[in-house]
């Protein structure tokens, strides 16, 4: 990871960080590594989206790791220790910056540590389409629903979950959300 690491600028890699603290934090509900990878890509730096969301998973064990040990900045760069060598000197710095100024910050409960962890529902998008043909059949004027989730699991990459739905199964969906919301004014 420490050579991936040294592909992404230190501008970016400070944000990846913030972000993972502020989810630490609980104040967002995920790293958005599939926004972040567009930039960097935007920049004209090549990484792969799967690698950045494993940069982002060490980082957010590491800080997590940390916080739970009440580890303090020379402790965690001390704690390092091998990966100081291998980590380019822009990370390190970053990592040493970041835990000493929002370090503190990260609280983790024994409710939280011990409880079973589930994705997190953070968006949905839908949209009415028409399918007009195809090449096996002329006329189709068939309508359906696409939906898009965007969910950040629980190690706080967000992802989205797309699927498509004929217009009654969307309707059906509809009256669903529609019962959890009167169950839900009723708590």
């Amino acid at each position: 990871a420490a050579d991936k690491i040294s592909l992404i600028p230190q501008d970016f890699f400070a944000e990846l960080c913030e972000q993972i603290i502020q989810h630490l934090n609980h104040k967002i509900p995920g790293v958005n590594t599939a926004e972040l990878y567009q930039r960097i890509q935007a920049s004209g730096i090549e990484i792969n989206v799967g690698d950045l969301a494993k940069i982002a998973n060490i980082i957010s064990f590491l800080f997590s790791t940390a916080a739970r040990n009440n580890l303090s900045t020379e402790d965690l760069v001390t704690t390092l220790g091998n990966a100081i060598s291998t980590l380019p000197k822009h990370a390190l710095q970053v990592i040493r910056h970041v835990w000493n100024e929002q370090g503190k910050s990260i609280n983790v409960s024994e409710d939280a540590r011990n409880m079973a962890t589930v994705g997190q529902f953070v968006d949905i998008k839908w949209k009415l389409g028409v399918a007009m043909s195809s090449d096996t059949c002329r006329s189709l004027k068939y309508p359906y629903v696409t939906v898009t989730l965007k969910v950040a699991d629980p190690s706080g990459q967000i992802t989205d979950k797309s699927f498509e739905m004929t217009v009654p199964q969307f309707q059906n969906f509809f009256r669903q959300f529609k019962e959890m919301a009167a169950v839900l004014e009723t708590v």
